[in-house]
């Protein structure tokens, strides 16, 4: 998680604290809020179960197509989704991150290594990131964790940003955006994301314990049928043993109610 957004008088940007309990090293942002974690024994696992659910993505991209392309996450929190997307899915991947203290500390503290010919990370605004035409059709997976210390609601959350998310999509992109908060928080920010994407194209799943739900968001106009999708699963957890059947179990596409976070799953998307 990460604050962002361009203001006319920006607040000073809260220092980046670390801790540590039973082998697992925390992020936070001066406050007990958690920002990212890492178990210090297995650097390469996704410990957080909604870091994990963010990677869902992976369901609605073809399997030919799991390790190519380019993959963005719009804050870096501990760098998980980054050094996962980087050194178990092989893909070119930047992070974008507007405070300085959180990249230094994923530096320092959570493995994140230097830049390279596959990775970039870019200390600026992901709002221009995503406005930026040239770069517009140029990411396959963008995966949008934006909140602040404060944990309140997401940082960037318009109608505009979610369109400009959109357009960073290739045709066959997909977008995970974790939503944190308040039931009417939650139906807010997936009615942005649908009418930016279209509802057809927007699915949720179950929030988790404690009240993260992920939203995907895909840009072509092809659903995967349900048959595609267990295969897809199957496929994931048998490569990358992530909990993909359980996903797709708790998967169920965009109605327009906050009542997606609570309904039973679809038998198809």
């Amino acid at each position: 998680m990460a604050r962002f957004g361009a203001r006319a008088r920006q607040p000073a940007l809260p220092g980046a604290t670390v801790s540590e309990s039973d082998g697992v090293r925390y992020l936070h942002l001066g406050t007990p809020w958690v920002q990212g974690a890492m178990r210090i024994a297995e650097p390469g696992r996704l410990e957080l179960e909604y870091v994990q659910r963010m990677m869902a993505w992976m369901l609605l991209r073809p399997r030919a197509l799991l390790g190519r392309g380019h993959a963005v996450q719009f804050g870096l929190g501990a760098g998980s989704i980054t050094r996962w997307c980087l050194r178990t899915l092989r893909l070119r991947t930047t992070a974008v991150e507007l405070n300085p203290s959180v990249i230094a500390a994923c530096r320092a503290w959570f493995r994140l290594p230097a830049d390279s010919a596959r990775l970039q990370v870019l200390q600026m605004d992901a709002a221009a990131y995503a406005a930026d035409p040239a770069r517009r059709a140029s990411v396959d997976a963008l995966c949008v964790d934006l909140y602040d210390h404060e944990a309140a609601s997401p940082v960037l959350d318009s109608a505009e940003f979610y369109r400009d998310c959109r357009a960073l999509l290739a045709d066959e992109g997909v977008m995970a955006v974790n939503l944190f908060g308040h039931r009417s928080s939650f139906e807010r920010s997936a009615g942005r994301i649908a009418a930016a994407f279209g509802a057809a194209r927007v699915w949720s799943l179950r929030p988790t314990k404690e009240g993260n739900t992920i939203v995907l968001a895909l840009k072509s106009d092809t659903v995967p049928d349900r048959a595609e999708l267990v295969a897809r699963a199957e496929n994931i957890e048998t490569r990358f043993a992530l909990p993909a059947g359980k996903w797709l179990r708790m998967l169920r596409p965009f109605s327009g109610s906050a009542d997606d976070a609570a309904a039973d799953p679809p038998r198809a998307c």
